[in-house]
């Protein structure tokens, strides 16, 4: 297959992907239909991509960027639910969906049906957790989910090795598998922690951005194979590495971060549009692997169908079978007991469990040989699981939404965003108290540095603006008390906040339309070849600098 293939087929799948956010489409099931239409195309060659380049190519930068947006905090406290769902739920689904696998279709071995449950296990949390933020779902579903998603990957995966280590010798040893997994997930823990560690002390020496993001693209792939290679689970080992510098990032220089974020966001699109896009263009070849098989298309298709019911049913029967579970305080959990799901909730949970990108890249991992000899029905398995997928994208990915309006859980989260805007006022309060009680140490300091007068203008400058948002911040808590919330030298300000937060509102509007203008000049002067294609990056820059600082703004906010 050549190169100019695959760029074509990863260019075409961003390009859906742009069309479906910009529409609010389904963006997988959409890539998939294209590529399953594009695989029909005259001309069109098969694709065949090493499994191994989605494990350890695609799938460690997915999770990382996933760890590196997650709360620490949230993860450590729903650490009881998430052990639950990330650990037990795929291990009863894996061995659920062998048993099945092995009713149905007894000539396959137990292994050879634990590699199918292994690969069908795990949920991609991914389009869960968009559809709960467009429709505000609680944040503690949120962290469940999340969390749930960037362990059950390292479960799942083990598991698969230690299923296919059965399936190449002919023999399953419950004891040799428990050892695997005791080792690929203490390996895995400390190699991924300790990287992280790692990164985070060089980044604090680094004051270069560029850098410092090269260093973090480079960050997932050594920690993946730095656990691989000491037997640990190179999944785990990224998923910690993500927690750890995504909780530590606020110490690091802020413009790390803002070059960050948009590079990950784009790993993300692309690595998640190619990977749907190449299961639309593959299924049709599976198929005909399927029809050309000693067994043929009637007992794949049975296969298929019974894995697949076996998977959405185990979900929430589990999910609602283990909920007191949450009130075990386990080590490391600090969850109030009284905050555990609700059935409404737990109800969304169980239905959230639409497979991803860890299912696809597992299901082309499957080898041709086991143990000298070709896997057994390598052709039926990988249909089963690309099934799994697609079933689970259609059925529940299309109808959560639905079930979310329909159990009003969404309604939760007007009373989180109230509580959030609280905190963020009083931090603010706090902000501008110690804020004051810095510029009051270091008055005689500056004073002696750069003249009385110098000094004291610079200080009343800094104390206005630290009124100022402090008052806005006293309105936000408490609008008819904002004054008894101040100190007798902010007290004065609270009467004129609303009056303030308006103006800003209006001059932030039209600061933007200003920007816009600006914008727009100097792309009319490269157009005309007036200014060097350099000094227009530059200068852009500094605009999308100012246009953020708008979008930024507390008191511009408060007052919109």
């Amino acid at each position: 297959m050549h190169h100019v293939h695959v760029f074509a087929l990863v260019a075409i799948a961003v390009l859906v992907a742009a069309l479906c956010r910009r529409r609010g489409w389904p963006a997988p099931l959409v890539i998939v239909a294209v590529g399953l239409i594009a695989s029909f195309v005259p001309g069109v060659p098969r694709f065949e991509i090493d499994a191994t380049v989605i494990l350890e190519f695609v799938l460690p930068p997915l999770l990382y960027s996933a760890a590196l947006s997650s709360s620490y905090r949230d993860f450590r406290s729903s650490w009881n639910a998430i052990t639950r769902l990330g650990v037990g739920l795929v291990l009863v689904t894996a061995l659920a969906v062998a048993l099945v696998a092995k009713a149905v279709h007894p000539s396959l071995s137990f292994a050879a049906a634990l590699v199918l449950g292994a690969v069908v296990a795990p949920p991609d949390a991914v389009a869960a957790a968009a559809v709960g933020r467009r429709l505000g779902l609680p944040r503690r579903v949120m962290t469940l989910l999340s969390g749930e998603s960037l362990i059950n990957d390292a479960t799942s995966l083990t598991l698969f090795k230690v299923a296919l280590a059965g399936a190449a010798t002919g023999t399953w040893l419950l004891g040799d598998g428990l050892g695997t997994f005791a080792m690929a997930v203490g390996s895995g823990v400390a190699v991924g922690a300790g990287i992280g560690w790692l990164v985070h002390a060089i980044r604090m020496r680094l004051d270069d951005p560029v850098v410092a993001s090269a260093i973090g693209l480079l960050t997932p792939f050594a920690a993946y194979w730095g656990a691989e290679a000491l037997l640990g689970s190179g999944v785990l080992a990224v998923v910690a590495a993500g927690l750890y510098l995504g909780h530590t990032a606020p110490r690091a220089g802020y413009a790390t971060r803002l070059y960050e974020e948009p590079i990950w966001s784009t790993v993300d699109l692309v690595l998640e549009a190619f990977t749907f896009a190449l299961v639309g263009v593959q299924l049709p070849w599976v198929v005909r692997d399927v029809v050309a098989s000693d067994q043929g298309l009637r007992p794949a298709v049975v296969l298929s169908a019974a894995v697949l019911a076996t998977a959405v049913l185990v979900r929430p029967a589990y999910v609602f079978a283990t909920a007191r579970f949450d009130n075990v305080r386990l080590r490391g959990s600090h969850r109030p007991v009284q905050d555990a799901l609700a059935a409404r909730e737990s109800a969304v949970v169980s239905w959230a469990g639409m497979r991803g990108v860890v299912t696809l890249a597992a299901a082309a991992a499957i080898p041709a040989t086991a143990g000298g000899a070709p896997f057994p029905e390598r052709a039926s398995l990988q249909l089963a699981a690309c099934t799994v997928a697609l079933g689970t994208l259609l059925l529940q990915g299309l109808t959560l939404p639905a079930v979310i309006g329909r159990l009003g859980v969404g309604s939760a989260a007007q009373a989180e965003a109230a509580e959030d805007a609280t905190q963020e006022a009083q931090a603010r309060l706090a902000m501008a108290d110690a804020v004051q009680q810095m510029l009051e140490r270091e008055r005689t300091t500056w004073r002696a540095e750069l003249g009385a007068q110098q000094a004291d203008e610079a200080i009343d400058r800094l104390t206005r603006l630290t009124r100022e948002r402090a008052a806005a911040a006293a309105v936000v808590i408490d609008p008819d008390n904002a004054e008894d919330l101040l100190d007798d030298g902010l007290t004065a300000w609270a009467p004129e906040h609303q009056r303030r937060a308006d103006l800003a509102a209006r001059t932030a509007r039209v600061r933007r339309a200003v920007i816009g203008a600006q914008r727009a000049a100097l792309v009319r002067r490269r157009d005309a070849g007036q200014i060097d294609e350099a000094v227009l990056r530059r200068m852009l820059h500094e605009l999308d600098l100012e246009d953020e600082s708008l979008s930024a703004s507390w008191i511009t906010r408060a007052g919109s």
